[in-house]
């Protein structure tokens, strides 16, 4: 009876424990999946940093090289040298153009300003000439007048005249017949001659006169021929003036020229752009470099990040701004600090289940998958204050995201 009462309870003991162990499991799984979801796990990651391709801008043979395979260099210092002796040549040729230039300006300044120095004695000589014209119209005026005056003179001699010349022959018949005496005859002969002798001289006064006339009327058609003369003196000269257009305009493309050289000048020592980690390094001292040609690569050790790739149905937790740890397989035992820089938005779509888009029809393909594969999409993590000796670009990485329940307890 006892065995019996042993065995009934050896089999609930063995139903207690089989019971517990399986509730364990369950809560355990329970609580596994419960931290899956909320702190979303992956080791499809790696380490990733900004990289550029360090080429030249000028051409040459390379000098001096300054850096080595693997290297971590400082923003700011020298990489490597080119040969700069062709391009100071250029900079000291073009700065002679522009000198050479200079002098031309000055030169044609100078000549500028004679010219100047002509049109403005022409200009004088205009203002002499339109004088001359404004006196010889005015001695025409008076010479009119003159010629207007004896003619007046003549006039008024051949008036008296004629009276004497009359009155004479009306006192001569009667002398005879003793009306008059000889002595009046004699002085109305007189008076008749005198009259006569006056418009003699009155006509050649006025005779006087007209030459006069015509001299000054000559005088001033030679003043104003020599005004139209001295005119055409000073249009001739302001249009003889020359600019500094041509010139000046050719200063930019003189200091384009000098800028150009200054700057293949510069860029014949190649600096780091920024703290970086040189490699790909195959060149060596000697080698010719060509400007746009790629020698070597920077890895910019500023900035890491680690792109890890999540399944689609763990997108819906991991936001922007999430905290998130950070190993690397290559120091295993050191947690990195980070957070959710980005989640991404879009992947090249898997061809064998939506086919190909052409520009007929879609090509789909027919399969048939017993097993649906998630799809992944990148999340870029950015790494707090790294240690960069820790980190090497495509190094497999382990990420795990802090959830939103992680930060509400943080909260």
């Amino acid at each position: 009876m006892s065995e019996k009462i042993t065995a009934q309870r050896d089999a609930r003991l063995s139903m207690c424990f089989s019971a517990g162990i399986i509730l364990y499991t369950l809560l355990t799984g329970a609580f596994v999946l419960r931290e899956v979801v909320d702190n979303p796990r992956t080791d499809d990651a790696e380490v990733f940093a900004n990289f550029i391709g360090i080429a030249p801008v000028v051409n040459g043979p390379i000098t001096k090289l300054l850096i080595a395979d693997n290297q971590l260099i400082k923003e700011g210092e020298p990489l490597f040298e080119i040969d700069d002796r062709p391009y100071r040549f250029s900079l000291v040729q073009a700065e002679s153009e522009l000198d050479a230039l200079n002098g031309q300006m000055e030169n044609q300044q100078r000549t500028i300003a004679s010219l100047v120095s002509g049109v403005d004695v022409a200009r004088s000589g205009a203002v002499s000439s339109e004088a001359n014209v404004n006196r010889a119209s005015a001695s025409i005026d008076q010479a009119r007048a003159d010629v207007s005056n004896a003619k007046a003179a003549v006039d008024k001699a051949d008036a008296e005249s004629n009276y004497a010349f009359n009155n004479l022959h009306r006192l001569e018949p009667l002398l005879e017949r003793q009306f008059v005496t000889i002595d009046q005859v004699d002085q109305a002969r007189t008076i008749a001659s005198t009259r006569a002798q006056e418009a003699k001289q009155a006509r050649s006064q006025l005779a006087l006169a007209e030459a006069g006339l015509r001299a000054a009327e000559a005088q001033g058609k030679q003043a104003e021929a020599t005004l139209m003369q001295t005119r055409h003196q000073v249009s001739q000269a302001a249009n003889s003036i020359t600019t500094l257009r041509p010139l000046s305009a050719q200063l930019s493309g003189k200091q384009a020229a000098i800028d150009s050289a200054q700057y293949n000048l510069e860029h014949c020592k190649v600096l780091a752009p920024f703290d970086a980690r040189v490699t790909n390094l195959t060149i060596s001292q000697g080698a010719y470099v060509r400007a746009g040609e790629q020698v070597f690569t920077l890895i910019d050790t500023r900035v890491w990040w680690v792109i890890a790739n999540f399944r689609e149905t763990q997108l819906q937790h991991i936001k922007p701004g999430m905290d998130a740890d950070i190993y690397v397989l290559s120091h295993p035992d050191l947690r990195f600090k980070g957070v959710v820089d980005s989640v991404g938005f879009g992947v090249i779509p898997d061809a064998d289940l939506i086919g190909k888009l052409t520009t007929g029809l879609p090509d789909v393909q027919r399969t048939l998958n017993w097993v649906h594969l998630a799809s992944r999409f990148p999340v870029r993590v950015r790494l707090n204050d790294p240690t960069q000796d820790y980190f090497r670009l495509g190094e497999s990485a382990v990420v795990e995201i802090h959830g939103e329940r992680s930060a509400l307890a943080k909260r």
